[in-house]
Formats: C-alpha cells, sequence, structure tokens
C-alpha cells in the first residue's frame, strides 16, 4: 500500500530563477520534474499534484517585517540592482515569485493538518537563509520561517521539529527561533570555516528557552555517505528526545558530489536515508506529519536525483 504524497507542481515555482549566470535557476526544479516523470506509473498515481500558490502579504508578515517586505515589492517592480550584498539579484516579478514558495509552502501546511495526506514536497521550498528584514544567499522570503510561526501562532501547534541537510547551515531559521522553546532545530551542513554563512558551530544549542533544543552538527570538506549517516543518526536520538506536532524537512542537495558551490562528497543515497529516518520519526511522535522543501543544489542532475530519492521514500513508506 502506496502513501499518498501532496506535492507541488506548476509553472509558477519556475519564476524563482535568477538570471543566468547565477547556480539558483529554474533548470533545477525542471530537472527533478523531469526524473520524477520516471518514476513507475503506482508511484505517479500516489503523487497528489498541487498547484503553486501565492502567498498573502499578511502571510509573508507572519515572519518578515513589513517594510522588508514593502523593499521587495519595489526592488520587483524596479527589475534590477541587488537584495542584498550582491547573492540574490532583482529582477522584474521576484516579488511575486518569491510569494509563490511561501504560499506553496503554506498550501501543503494546510493539506497535512486537514489529515487528507500526511506527508508533502515544495521543491522550490526551503530558502533558509532571508532573515526577518533581509534577503540573504539567493533566498528573498524565508518560507520555512513563515511555516513555523503559521504552524505555532495560527494552526496553534505546541511544537514544531525543523531539520535541515542542505550543505549551507540554515542560519535564518536559526537565529530567527534560537530562543524559541517551541522549535526542535536540527541541520547537518558543511563547517561554516570553510562556506558561507559562515555559522552553525556546535557550541550553538540556543539560548534561553530554546537552550539545548538547537543541535548543529558542521562536518568538514570532504565528508560522505558514512560522515552524513552518523550524524542522521545522531540527529534521530536528538528528535527522539523532544515532543512536537509537524516536522519540516529542508532537504537541500547541494552537499552531493560535484555540486559547483560546495565541497562535501554525498551521494543521493543520504537523501534516501534522510527521508526514511525521518518518516520514521513521523509516524512515531507526530502522526507521520512531514513537509519536504528542495533548498539547494546547484548541479541540476544531483537536483533530480536526490529529491526523486525523497520522493520515493516518502510513497513508500508506509
Amino acid at each position: 500500500m502506496l502513501t499518498t504524497v501532496a506535492l507541488v507542481k506548476g509553472p509558477e515555482l519556475l519564476k524563482y530563477s535568477f538570471p543566468a549566470p547565477h547556480p539558483m535557476n529554474s533548470r533545477r526544479i525542471e530537472s527533478f520534474y523531469e526524473k520524477v516523470e520516471t518514476l513507475p506509473k503506482e508511484m505517479l498515481e500516489a503523487l497528489k499534484i498541487v498547484a503553486p500558490k501565492m502567498a498573502t502579504r499578511e502571510e509573508v508578515a507572519l515572519f518578515h517585517d513589513a517594510d522588508y517586505i514593502e523593499f521587495v515589492n519595489k526592488k520587483s517592480m524596479e527589475g534590477r540592482g541587488y537584495l542584498d550584498s550582491g547573492d540574490t539579484p532583482s529582477f522584474p516579478g521576484i516579488f511575486e515569485a518569491a510569494c509563490y514558495v511561501v504560499g506553496s509552502t503554506l498550501e501543503l501546511c494546510r493539506i497535512i493538518l486537514s489529515g487528507s495526506v500526511k506527508r508533502g514536497f515544495n521543491p522550490m521550498g526551503g530558502l533558509h537563509h532571508a532573515r526577518r528584514s533581509s534577503a540573504s544567499g539567493f533566498c528573498v522570503f524565508n518560507d520555512p520561517g513563515v511555516a513555523i510561526t503559521y504552524l505555532l501562532e495560527v494552526a496553534g501547534l505546541g511544537a514544531v521539529a525543523y531539520v535541515d541537510i542542505d550543505a549551507h547551515h540554515g542560519d535564518g531559521v536559526c537565529y530567527e527561533f534560537y530562543e524559541d522553546k517551541r522549535v526542535v532545530f536540527a541541520d547537518i551542513h558543511q563547517d561554516g570555516r570553510t562556506l558561507y554563512p559562515g555559522t552553525g558551530f556546535r557550541h550553538e544549542r540556543g539560548r534561553g528557552e530554546g537552550e539545548g533544543l538547537k543541535l548543529n552538527i558542521p562536518l568538514p570538506p570532504g565528508s560522505g555517505d558514512e560522515e552524513f549517516k552518523a550524524a542522521m543518526l545522531e540527529v534521530k536520538d536528538f528528535l527522539m528526545a523532544h515532543d512536537f506536532d509537524f516536522i519540516l524537512f529542508q532537504c537541500g542537495a547541494d552537499g552531493i558530489m560535484g555540486d559547483p558551490i560546495t565541497d562535501l562528497n554525498y551521494t543521493p543515497a543520504s537523501h534516501k536515508l534522510a527521508a526514511e529516518i525521518l518518516c520514521d520519526v513521523a509516524n512515531k511522535k507526530c502522526g507521520g506529519r512531514i513537509l519536504a522543501m528542495g533548498g539547494g543544489g546547484y548541479n541540476p542532475e544531483n537536483v533530480a536525483d536526490a529529491w526523486t530519492n525523497v520522493v520515493k521514500v516518502f510513497v513508500e513508506k508506509p
């Protein structure tokens, strides 16, 4: 018996694409969609296709400051320059494109909370570097941050787990919820001394009420599947020691060997392992509710292989 999985798919997600030669471009998502179409017929039939949905300003403002939202809107209309110090260019329509990412992640939250499915995937989601008042690292609006706030403040959940395996540390989630005891945070990434954003060290475990609820596991350059497995098992033990009602999973594929901007050497098997472990944890801790978001990954073939592995596990696992 296969599990129904909600997958966001539609041309609106492809709008979040910076002009060439920027590595964050729509080819990544197209490659993934093409790979998914090669899955066996019965697996394809288990996918519930969800149209992308644009977030309202009020929804984006669950996490982001109103002045920053208006700044992005104005830069989008101007269609030039940068939204940050030089990583995140503006282009005509970037405001709407970023709102589609946020809205699609929120739509999956609502679908999963409704009980019609327990797993979902937004391939363009996981923009984990944006802060409440600024863009950063290719990320305009932080859809995981909006989703966490929505789940806690609007849906009324008691606690949320956020797990991030992108090669880059999820600083925009980590520090914005650093003192929040309702956010159980675990992040496996390349050591910040060797990769942007230069954060996410072992000693960073939260502050105040959030102390002990944040787990950062930096890996040295060159780390592969064995190092990832050890880290993921540590994440599993950490999650099992805490209570939460929903898992958000940022499954960036830029840790796979051959990514043009990172130095890790995973294979797509690491994404399969992570998905298997998190599905098991979700089944035991939060009624199976897990929402995956694509995140980074700048080798389109790697992205397609890694994220298709996540989809396969989501469908195959009870």
